[in-house]
């Protein structure tokens, strides 16, 4: 045992700093040796000093630990396994790689940072990532409370951290520009729209370098830390900042009443396939956190579509992954989670699908993530797609259906009514669970993964040449019309109508029962050239243009309207299913077509029309959907003497006009009312005497 060290314990795993210096554990079942290495520098090409663990003093069962007194939160660390290099027996341990801890709170990248130095022969040191010490005690929160929003009153936001500031017309200062601070700068924006909730693409420290040569990983599906905040949306070069500018863009988030959800990729790292780099994980214990193939230990399954699959019901990553949700919700305040290709998570070791996985009742029922909201992205890369049948009682999923159906209605297919009756309700054919609230249903038109609602209505074919993948990346099926001109147009008319077609995805988006989310710069028509998989563009083509918000401050102040109706109805707020039939007390809706009790569900219809009422409070709603390239002739549903239907919404008109504030409906006058080609209007009952 080195002279001033002692054996520490297996607990907590990571890098824990006590009073006088820090604890170190780490899990490895078959190293033979572990090194514990110390740096002055990131950019150090050796270690100030190497602690070498005695399998006899710093183990236990397969924990690895040491104490090192004198060390404080700052401190740059590493480690080296030694073992066997067995890839056929699963094993690959490497001892010239420096590796990192699973456990590490935060991450430093140096100047010479090398991914392919982590899978070439040789020694690594100064090319790899480091971890950094963190006391996780030393934060004023200032008395940070989570919003707590119920799914019924949510608008959830979904967004880039970097790539929401980081173009220079954003306003916000050079070196806030792409980073954790620069999101504070912005919240005024996000409070002036409406969201209540921000969804951020993975946040969890990634490597850049995992990505086509010449490009860069933008988005972030590619983990290498899962408890670290990734360090380049940092505005500070200090080694602690990337953790306290997270903190603080939470808590000014908190303060704003906007909660803070974050994508989590627990499907696949950093470390690709058999080819990849040893960065962690495979370097330390292989076959606990990756699934491996079974007739073949050296290779990995690819469920996830990026070379590997994490291990997530083996015993070990399963800890790690509670640990990790526990770690971000206590020490970190986040609000939620959105969990990536969450299918994955459903099978076991060898890759199977199980009925009830661990890993998910173990997040469906921990105590300390009661409070937070849990939301599947229900399917995975290798066909398992269980959308309206993710496991545990709590999480709610993303509607991919939702997000199909409305597409093909809006741009006219056949069929599709009957459908679409279905997606307003809230999805009952996939969601309607005893007991189960509406809210889990989560719909959505546009995501990160996609086209973006401009290139919806611009494109129809992906157009994904920039990625240097020949345009083989991204889905073929986007189910989009580009409304006679593929790409941009100087046609004021086919401008117009591509315009509509977006307030007609937005309404039908924010009227459905269910969590409405938008894709960030969607409200001011942000194009990405009609590339549908802009995970490798961090430049202007995957960046919020800012300029877009003063070149559609039409768009967006519709939307802002838009949201703000939703959220003054408590038709909306409703977390049970409206009934389908108005019983005269409970909150419902009752489908129409031209005629009134008279839905038109036929192939070739294409309108639908429908009133919700709120009897207690007094609410009635009628819309109007016409998808038709005709205008079309719909008759009003009755109203007591003292009311009168007042037209809120028309995206057919320009302007402020197309969406009014309630108390600027203007009267409909007589029992009919005709909707023009493509245009969704909204009515509201409102007392004679209010317009009188």
């Amino acid at each position: 045992m080195p002279a001033g060290v002692f054996p520490g314990k297996s607990y907590p795993l990571g890098a824990t700093v006590y009073t006088g210096g820090a604890n170190f554990s780490i899990f490895s079942k078959n190293a033979e040796k572990m090194e514990l290495l110390l740096f002055n520098l990131a950019d150090n090409s050796e270690p100030a000093r190497v602690i070498t663990l005695d399998a006899k003093r710093n183990r236990t069962f397969y924990y690895w630990h040491v104490y090192v007194p004198g060390l404080t939160a700052g401190q740059i660390y590493a480690w080296r396994a030694h073992g066997p290099w067995a890839p056929e027996e699963g094993l690959r341990f490497d001892g010239d790689k420096v590796l990192l801890d699973p456990y590490s709170r935060c991450i430093v990248k140096p100047k010479a940072y090398d991914r392919i130095a982590a899978f070439e022969p040789g020694d690594n040191c100064s090319q790899a990532l480091k971890c950094v010490v963190v006391d996780s005690s030393d934060y004023d929160w200032e008395g940070d409370v989570h919003p707590k929003h119920s799914y019924s009153e949510t608008i959830i936001y979904e967004m880039h951290v970097g790539g929401f500031t980081r173009n220079p017309n954003s306003g916000v200062s050079l070196e806030r520009q792409g980073t954790y601070a620069g999101v504070i700068d912005k919240i005024p924006y996000l409070k002036k729209l409406g969201v209540t909730a921000v969804e951020l693409l993975p946040i969890h420290q990634f490597d850049e370098m995992d990505a086509p040569l010449g490009h860069e990983n933008y988005w972030g599906y590619s983990t290498i830390g899962f408890f670290a905040p990734h360090s380049g949306y940092a505005a500070s070069g200090d080694k602690l900042g990337p953790v306290n500018e997270f903190r603080d863009m939470v808590k000014a988030l908190h303060k704003a009443d906007i909660e803070v959800i974050l994508d989590v990729v627990f499907n696949h790292t950093a470390e690709g396939d058999h080819r990849g780099p040893t960065m962690s994980f495979r370097g330390l214990e292989n076959s606990a956190y990756y699934i491996l193939e079974k007739e073949d230990d050296s290779r990995y399954t690819n469920f996830s579509g990026c070379g590997n699959t994490v291990n997530a019901n083996h015993s070990i990553m399963r800890r790690l992954i509670c640990d990790c949700l526990q770690y971000w919700v206590a020490e970190m305040h986040i609000d939620g989670f959105r969990f990536d290709l969450a299918s994955v998570l459903s099978r076991d070791e060898e890759g199977h699908p199980l009925d009830d996985p661990p890993i998910l009742w173990s997040i469906d029922s921990d105590p300390v993530l009661a409070g937070t909201k849990l939301i599947a992205e229900a399917w995975d890369a290798a066909g398992l797609y269980q959308v309206g049948s993710f496991s545990g009682d709590r999480f709610a999923e993303w509607n991919g259906p939702f997000r199909d159906d409305i597409r093909r209605f809006v741009k006219d297919d056949s069929g599709m009514v009957p459908i679409v009756a279905c997606r307003i309700l809230g999805s009952p054919d996939l969601y309607r669970r005893p007991g189960g609230e509406v809210g889990h249903c989560i719909n959505f038109i546009t995501c990160h993964d996609g086209f973006t609602l401009a290139d919806l209505v611009s494109y129809n074919e992906k157009h994904n040449d920039a990625n240097g993948e020949d345009n083989r990346d991204g889905s073929n099926n986007n189910i989009s019309w580009n409304c006679g001109v593929e790409g941009a147009t100087d046609d004021p008319v086919i401008d117009l109508l591509r315009l509509r077609q977006i307030k007609n995805f937005l309404a039908i988006l924010i009227l459905a029962q269910g969590t409405p989310m938008l894709w960030m710069g969607d409200e001011v028509r942000r194009s990405q050239r009609g590339n549908n998989n802009a995970y490798c563009q961090n430049n202007e083509l995957g960046w919020f243009d800012w300029d877009d918000v003063e070149n559609n401050d039409d768009l967006l102040e519709f939307l802002i309207r838009l949201i703000a109706f939703r959220r003054s109805y408590r038709i909306f707020a409703e977390e049970k299913f409206w009934r389908t039939e108005d019983d005269g007390y409970s909150p419902s809706i009752t489908w129409h077509g031209q005629k009134l009790n008279d839905p038109d569900w036929h192939a070739e219809s294409r309108i639908l029309a429908y009133q919700l009422r709120h009897p207690e409070a007094d609410e009635r709603i009628f819309v109007i959907l016409n998808s038709h390239w005709k205008s079309q002739l719909f008759m009003l549903p009755p109203l007591p003497v003292d009311k009168r239907w007042h037209r809120v919404m028309d995206t057919s008109l320009n302007g402020p006009d197309a969406m009014l504030m309630c108390e600027q409906a203007e009267p409909i006058h007589g029992e009919e009312l005709p909707a023009e080609p493509r245009s969704t209007i909204i009515l509201i009952a409102r007392s004679c005497s209010a317009t009188s």
